[in-house]
C-alpha cells in the first residue's frame, strides 16, 4: 500500500526551488529594512526622557540640587527651548537623509547592491550606538549628537532603493499590489520593534534604546553581507541554467506589466531557463524626472510624509506631555499610530490589485488622510510603469527620487513642529491638518493618471507617448 506524504512536505514540494529562493529574498529584505527603521525609532521615545518635569522626580538625597524643575533633565536639553533643539536634532537626521537620497538611487544602481546595502548597515548600527555612548561618555554638546544624527542619515539613505531595487531584481508578475503591501509594512513593524524596544531602556538607562537597535542593523548588515543575492543571474552562475525554470506561463521582471490573476510565485514548472543577462543601462537623474507620473508622485509623498513623519517622531513626547505618561507608556501607545499603517497599507494593494488603479488608490488614500500607505501604492504603481519595462536598474533611481521629495517633507514636518510646539500642541495639530489640505490639492497632480485608469476600466485604449523603453 503507497504511503502518503505528510501535508506539510507536500506543501513544501509543491514550489519550485525557484519560488522558495524569492521567498527568501523577500523575507531578507523585509527583515533589513525594518532594521532600517527600527534603528531610527527611539529618538522619538528618548525625548520625554532627555527633558522631564523633574519637579514629580524623586531626587537621590545626596545629590545638591540648584534647579528643582530640570535637575533630572539632559543637558542641553534642560533649558525651556528643549522643543527647538528636538526639532534641530530631528532635521540633523532628516535634511541629510533628504539631500542624500537623491544621490543614494544612482549609487545603488552603479554598485554592488550586496556591498551597498551591507555596509550602509554597518555603518548605521555604528552611528546610532555613537549616540547611545553620549550617556556613558556624559557627552552634553549638541553638536556631537546633530552631526551623528546627520552621519546617520546620510548612511541610512542606502535602504530604500537597494531593497526596492533586490526585490525588482527578483520577483515577476503577480499581484504586486498585496505582495508590496505586505512586504511595505516593515517600515511600521520596524517603527513598531524600536519603540518597544527603546522603551525597556528609557527609563533606567536610555543609552541602550540606541546601543541595542544599533547592534541588531549592524548584525543584520553582516547577514546581508553573507546571504544576499542580488538576483537571479547571480544563482545562475553558482547553480548552472538548470536551476531556475520557467512558468507555465514565463516570468518576467517586477518592472514589466502583467495581468492580475497570475501568481507572484511560481509552482508550475516546465523547460529550463537560458542564463538572463542584464543588459539595461542606469537612467540619469533628469532622465528619471522626464518619466510621466514622477513628479506628481513625488509631491504628494512629500506631503504624506510630512504629516507621517511628524508623528513618527512627536507622538511619543505629545502623548507623554499631554497625557502625563511615563516615557515608557507613551512610546507603547504610539505604536497604534503603525499598526494602522501595517493594516492600510495591505488593504491599499489589495485595492490597487482588484481596481488596476494605482493612481486612484493612492488618491482615496490621500483624501481620507491615511499617508502611512501612501508608499505601499507608489512601489506597486512604478512596478508596472511601461516606462521602466525591463529596467529593474533604473527603479532605484526612480524609487530614490520619489522617497527623497518624500523625505523633504519628511524634514518640515518635525522642524515645524518643534517650532510650533511651545506655542501650544493644539497648533502643531492645525499645522497638520494644513498639510493634509495641501496633500488634497497634490491629489490634482494625479488626475491625468486617474483619468487614464478610469478610461481602461471603461473598455478605452490610451495611445502611449513619450518613452517607450529604457
Amino acid at each position: 500500500k503507497m504511503r502518503s506524504l505528510a501535508p506539510g512536505i507536500k506543501l513544501i514540494t509543491s514550489f519550485s526551488r525557484d519560488s522558495w529562493y524569492r521567498f527568501f529574498i523577500l523575507i531578507l529584505t523585509f527583515v533589513f529594512y525594518t532594521t532600517y527603521h527600527l534603528s531610527r525609532k527611539p529618538i522619538s521615545i528618548v525625548k520625554s526622557q532627555l527633558h522631564r518635569n523633574c519637579s514629580n522626580v524623586i531626587h537621590p538625597a545626596d545629590l545638591n540640587i540648584t534647579d528643582n524643575d530640570t535637575w533630572c533633565d539632559w543637558a542641553p536639553f534642560d533649558k525651556n527651548n528643549y522643543q527647538n533643539l528636538f526639532g534641530v536634532l530631528d532635521n540633523c537626521f532628516l535634511v541629510a537623509y533628504a539631500i542624500g537620497m537623491f544621490f543614494s538611487g544612482m549609487f545603488g544602481e552603479r554598485l554592488p547592491l550586496r556591498y551597498y546595502l551591507s555596509s550602509g548597515m554597518i555603518l548605521s548600527g555604528l552611528f546610532t550606538v555613537l549616540f547611545g555612548l553620549g550617556f556613558y561618555w556624559q557627552i552634553h554638546s549638541l553638536w556631537y549628537y546633530c552631526l551623528v544624527q546627520a552621519l546617520n542619515g546620510l548612511v541610512q539613505t542606502t535602504g530604500w532603493p537597494a531593497v526596492v531595487a533586490c526585490v525588482g531584481n527578483w520577483f515577476g508578475k503577480g499581484k504586486r499590489g498585496f505582495i508590496m503591501g505586505i512586504w511595505n509594512s516593515h517600515t511600521s513593524v520596524g517603527n513598531i520593534l524600536g519603540s518597544l524596544i527603546a522603551g525597556v531602556y528609557v527609563s533606567s538607562s536610555w543609552g541602550l534604546s540606541f546601543i541595542v537597535p544599533g547592534i541588531i542593523i549592524a548584525s543584520a548588515g553582516v547577514i546581508c553581507f553573507l546571504f544576499l543575492v542580488e538576483s537571479k543571474s547571480h544563482m545562475l552562475d553558482i547553480w548552472g541554467i538548470c536551476l531556475f525554470v520557467h512558468e507555465s506561463v514565463e516570468q518576467e521582471p517586477l518592472l514589466r506589466n502583467s495581468s492580475s490573476n497570475e501568481e507572484i510565485f511560481s509552482t508550475n514548472t516546465s523547460t529550463a531557463v537560458e542564463r538572463e543577462e542584464d543588459h539595461t543601462e542606469a537612467i540619469s537623474f533628469c532622465g528619471a524626472l522626464r518619466i510621466p507620473g514622477v513628479v506628481e508622485f513625488s509631491l504628494c509623498l512629500l506631503f504624506a510624509k510630512l504629516v507621517s513623519y511628524t508623528f513618527l517622531y512627536w507622538l511619543p513626547l505629545y502623548i507623554a506631555n499631554v497625557a502625563h505618561f511615563d516615557p515608557k507608556e507613551a512610546g507603547d501607545l504610539s505604536t497604534l499610530f503603525d499598526v494602522g499603517g501595517i493594516v492600510g497599507g495591505i488593504l491599499a494593494g489589495l485595492i490597487s490589485d482588484y481596481s488596476g488603479g494605482r493612481a486612484t488608490t493612492c488618491c482615496a488614500m490621500l483624501i481620507i488622510a491615511a499617508p502611512m500607505v501612501s508608499p505601499t501604492v507608489f512601489l506597486s504603481w512604478w512596478g508596472t510603469h511601461e516606462c521602466l519595462r525591463g529596467n529593474s536598474r533604473a527603479l532605484s533611481t526612480v524609487t530614490a527620487i520619489i522617497d527623497g521629495t518624500g523625505s523633504i517633507g519628511a524634514a518640515i514636518g518635525p522642524l515645524l513642529a518643534g517650532l510650533i510646539s511651545p506655542t501650544g500642541w493644539n497648533n502643531v495639530f492645525y499645522m497638520l491638518i494644513a498639510a493634509d489640505v495641501l496633500a488634497f490639492e497634490s491629489i490634482m497632480l494625479l488626475s491625468r493618471l486617474v483619468y487614464k485608469e478610469v478610461r481602461g476600466w471603461c473598455g478605452y485604449t490610451t495611445r502611449q507617448r513619450g518613452f517607450k523603453e529604457i
